[in-house]
């Protein structure tokens, strides 16, 4: 199995070319002035225009919401703030998402998406008819994955992030008993002689463990595997999705059936 390689000590980098609703800090960074080309200066000061005394939204990771103040900005550009009171963010959202490996630039995109949605946990598992080589992306150890984690939760106003795993196969995944203990709704999105629509599905668990494969499928092995161990087979229409696409349609459908959107 692979190591979970996201690390807490430093914030990943974010994109502030991109929407963001907050800025956010680690709490090592409090009381220390952003440098001047820090990307969250310069998105306050070039991009919000921002200057000193006004306030913006901001948030301190793994802590809480709070609103950020400009005390100054100095000569050589670095830039002051104060941070207020703390609230609370938004609580992760009770579903647990298998994702196969895919190209890296789509599980970045995945990531990003799942997190910003707020499900509680992702993980990215092996498959039979899934390309080995994605497997041994960089995005684990490198920072990318953390990075576009963060990216979704600072889209979506939240100072967490889900749980990220890798498991080397579907056999690894299963022999852990992602549902846990509890009553949980058990899907795995395929359109290959489907059991149904997961849109017809009937909802009434407190939770939801979902399963999405690569770009070309489960196979007929795995589909065995999910049903020995209770998944419902369950498709999302007749249209072939890219991976990316699938995660967050059927996240969102899961969500929907476990009544966590409201």
């Amino acid at each position: 199995m692979f190591e979970n390689m996201l690390r807490a000590s430093k914030l990943a980098k974010i994109c502030y070319t991109c929407p963001v609703n907050i800025i956010l800090f680690d709490e090592n960074e409090l009381g220390e002035p952003l440098p001047k080309r820090d990307e969250r200066a310069v998105h306050l000061v070039k991009v919000l225009r921002k200057k000193k005394g006004d306030e913006f939204d901001a948030g301190v990771f793994g802590v809480g919401l709070c609103r950020g103040k400009i005390e100054g900005l100095s000569a050589d550009g670095t830039l002051a703030f104060s941070l207020g009171a703390y609230a609370p963010p938004p609580p992760r959202l009770p579903i647990r998402i298998a994702a196969g490996f895919s190209r890296p630039i789509q599980i970045r995109r995945i990531m990003r998406d799942l997190s910003s949605l707020g499900v509680e946990a992702i993980d990215l598992v092996g498959s039979d008819l899934g390309e080995k080589s994605y497997r041994d992306t960089k995005l684990l150890g490198d920072g990318g994955a953390r990075a576009a984690l963060v990216e979704g939760a600072v889209q979506s106003r939240d100072v967490t992030i889900p749980a990220l795993r890798a498991f080397d196969s579907l056999d690894e995944w299963l022999s852990e008993r992602p549902q846990g203990d509890g009553d949980a709704l058990l899907i795995a999105a395929d359109n290959v002689r489907p059991a149904g629509s997961i849109s017809r599905l009937a909802g009434g668990k407190a939770r939801a463990v979902l399963a999405v494969g690569p770009e070309r499928g489960w196979s007929d092995r795995e589909r065995g595997l999910f049903e020995s161990a209770g998944f419902l087979r369950l498709s999302m229409g007749s249209r072939a999705l890219r991976t990316e696409t699938a995660c967050v349609a059927a996240a969102v459908l899961a969500l929907e059936k476990i009544g966590a959107m409201g």
